[in-house]
C-alpha cells in the first residue's frame, strides 16, 4: 500500500470510497434511508475536487486502486475520512491517520477535531480522541446522530 498526497485526478475515485464508505460500510451504525441521505450518489465534479484540494488530503491505495483518504485543513478540522468497506479494520485509517497527524504536528497545530460519525467514533477513541459532545444532524431531511470529537496536540517548541 502507498500514502500519498492528494492530486487532482484522484478526485472521482475518491467520491466513490466516499460514497461505498458510506452506503456500504456505514450501514453497520447506520439505516438505509440515513446512509441514502448521507451519500445519495457519489460526490464528484469540481466543487468535490475543490474540497478535497483545499485540505491536506492523504490517499491510500494499492495497484492503483484508492482505499481510502483522509484531509484535514489547515485548522486542524478532520472532515473527511474513508475507506472502502473490504479494508476496514486492516489499518489502512490508522496508517493515513498517522500521516495527517504528523503533518498536523509539523505545522504546529494544537488540536484535531472531527465530526465522527457512529462508526468512526470508536477508530479516533483508540487514537486518543475524545467526545465533547454528541448532536443530531440533518441531511436532506433525515437525521442522524455523530460526535464532535477532539484530540490535543503536543507541539514542540
Amino acid at each position: 500500500m502507498e500514502v500519498r498526497t492528494f492530486e487532482t485526478r484522484d478526485a472521482e475515485a475518491l467520491g466513490m470510497v466516499f460514497h461505498r464508505a458510506v452506503r456500504e460500510g456505514a450501514r453497520a451504525r447506520y439505516g438505509d434511508t440515513q446512509t441514502l441521505a448521507w451519500s445519495p450518489a457519489p460526490p464528484s465534479g469540481k466543487a468535490w475536487a475543490a474540497r478535497l484540494g483545499a485540505a491536506d488530503t492523504v490517499v491510500a491505495e494499492k495497484d492503483g486502486e484508492a482505499l481510502g483518504f483522509m484531509t484535514v485543513d489547515e485548522g486542524g478540522y478532520l472532515d473527511l475520512a474513508f475507506v472502502v468497506p473490504e479494508v476496514m479494520g486492516q489499518g489502512v485509517a490508522d496508517t493515513l491517520y498517522a500521516v495527517l497527524e504528523s503533518r498536523a504536528r509539523a505545522r504546529r497545530v494544537a488540536r484535531l477535531t472531527t465530526q465522527a460519525s457512529l462508526l468512526a467514533e470508536p477508530f479516533f477513541a483508540r487514537h486518543g480522541w475524545s467526545v465533547t459532545r454528541r448532536q443530531e444532524v440533518e441531511m436532506r431531511g433525515v437525521v442522524l446522530q455523530n460526535a464532535w470529537m477532539e484530540k490535543p496536540l503536543r507541539v514542540g517548541h
